[in-house]
Order: structure tokens, then sequence, then C-alpha cells
């Protein structure tokens, strides 16, 4: 591959992206039979086809798809070498990029939006996903830092504390066990609404019944923090949850923070980075201010006292 242009991989990447050669020819702003040719010139230096066609859209080969995975290699190094030299001339130019897994959402805008202002001239930009997935972005250096509760085992990796995370188990207004003080025994038979794999949440949650010597009830899986509030407002079932994705529903009553032994688990909220990649400034000064600063953002729903048991109506005589 010594004589292999960045031209030529980006013709290539571009009809990968578009499934056509005149579409890869609009995304570059150059001719058909010019990306025709890149892609070609290409192929005969890899001595490996590196499109199969499908239908009338072109689809990489196997040995095209080794190809756009080191295209994109070059491309994010490129970006990172661009972004470096930006930031040689101060941190008033840049780019970092950060993941955060889902239930960071409820307090990492809070915090960016705080840096961006320290640092109008940096882009940020913005990666959410589950547990699995912004440790494939780490991995693959598609991101430069993340926002997660429990740091990847299988990557060696710097972490910095940023705050506690409490979890809690929530119920809809008017729920019998609200009220009370259970025991995790006292929660069998309850329908549990909980995260998909891969989520975080769901690992601890079946750590937390576990260890208690139960398995809780599943009544469904979801995907959506959001969606499972709404479920258990709807009465759908309770939920093991992070306390900082439902601050606002606990604190106007909405939902209601049961009482169990063993509860809230404390878990930490991290600021994580791959330890072979060299950050650039704008990326050093973001993992800086998340680790010096990131607490100021959490919400503060273990403050909210639990909700007394709903009064039951006399009956009419």
């Amino acid at each position: 591959m010594r004589n292999v242009t960045l031209k030529q991989l980006r013709a290539f990447a571009a009809v990968i992206r578009a499934g056509t050669v005149t579409g890869a020819a609009k995304l570059l702003n150059v001719t058909a039979p010019a990306v025709t040719m890149q892609v070609q010139l290409l192929e005969d230096q890899m001595d490996l086809p590196l499109l199969d066609r499908a239908g009338d859209r072109f689809q990489p080969s196997d040995a095209g798809r080794e190809v756009l995975a080191a295209v994109a290699r070059i491309e994010r190094a490129l970006a990172d070498c661009g972004a470096a030299l930006d930031a040689m001339k101060g941190l008033d130019a840049g780019r970092v990029s950060i993941g955060i897994v889902s239930t960071a959402k409820y307090f990492a805008p809070g915090a960016l939006g705080a840096f961006a202002r320290s640092h109008p001239g940096i882009e940020v930009a913005l990666v959410v996903g589950n547990r699995e997935d912004i440790i494939a972005a780490l991995r693959g250096d598609a991101i430069d830092v993340a926002i997660m509760g429990r740091p990847p085992l299988d990557i060696e990796v710097e972490q910095t504390p940023i705050g506690d995370h409490p979890h809690i188990i929530v119920a809809p207004t008017g729920h019998p066990l609200i009220g009370r003080r259970l025991t995790p025994a006292d929660l069998e038979g309850y329908s549990f609404l909980m995260r998909e794999p891969g989520s975080g949440t769901r690992t601890l949650m079946e750590r937390f019944f576990q260890e208690a010597g139960m398995a809780p009830r599943i009544g469904m899986e979801i995907g959506s923090n959001e969606t499972i509030k709404q479920a258990v407002m709807a009465g759908l079932g309770l939920t093991f949850i992070s306390a900082h994705t439902l601050a606002a529903e606990i604190a106007d009553g909405r939902l209601v923070m049961l009482d169990v032994e063993g509860l809230p688990v404390v878990r930490q909220w991290f600021v994580v980075k791959r330890s072979a990649k060299r950050l650039t400034p704008p990326a050093a000064a973001l993992s800086d201010f998340l680790a010096q600063r990131g607490a100021e953002f959490l919400p503060r729903p273990m403050e909210t006292p639990v909700a007394k048991p709903a009064r039951k109506k006399a009956r009419s005589a």
C-alpha cells in the first residue's frame, strides 16, 4: 500500500457512503469518471476487488471493509493532527469528541455547555449510547473521552471520578409499597421494567438482586430511560434506575423512591480515556474540566424525602 493516495481512499469511501459512483462524485465535487479512475487505481494496488454490486448500488467486499476501516482510522488521525496544530495556537480552536452513556445525558450536557462557554472556539462533538456502544467507540478511537459509570476491564484506560451515582427503585404514586421499610424479598412477584442487555443499569440491577438471593420478575425490556419512567408512571411496573435520571419526577411527586434495604446502590461517575491515546489540548482541557467541576452538574434527587403512602378513602356506610 506504499503508493496508495488519500485521494484514492477518499474516492473509495465516498462510493461506499453514497452507494453509487455518481453519488460519490457529487460528494467529492468531481466527475464520475474521476471517481472511477481513483477506485480502479486503488484496486490495482490492492490486487483485490474492493467493491461488490448489490442491485444498482455498491457495497464493500471483505477486502473493501478492511480498507474502509483503515480510511476511518486515517481520517481520525488527520483530524487529531489538525486539532493539535490548531491547539498550538492556544485553546481558541480545535475539536474534541466525547461519548456518554445514555444515563449521563441528564447532567453531561450542562457540564459540556459550561465548558463550551469557557472555550467558545472549541467544537464539542457528542456521542450518546449504552455502555457497550461507548466502550466500542473508546476502543476504536472514535471518541477522545467518555463519561460512564463502570470503566471497561478489557481496555487499558485512565479513569478519574466525577462524583457519586446512586441507583434506586421507584414506583408510581399510590403504590402499596410506598411508605414501608422493605427488604428485596418484599419485591418478589412485582413486575420490573428493565433496560436492555448491555446497559450498565441492567447489569447493576441484576447484581443487586443476585446478591439478595432472588430474581426480579421481568415485565418489559425497554431501551430508554424516558420510556421506562413513563411506563412506571402509567402503572406498568417498578424499576431499578439511576437516581440522576428522575430528579424532576421525584421532586414533583410523579414517581416515588421506595425505601428498600441495601439501596441506594452508589457507584461513581468517571471520565475515561484510553491509556494509549494521546489527547489533544482541547480534549485534555475537557477531561480536566469534567474531573474538577463535573460534580457541580449532578442532580440531587436523594434530597427529596420518600413520599408517604396515599390515604385510602373511607368506604361509605
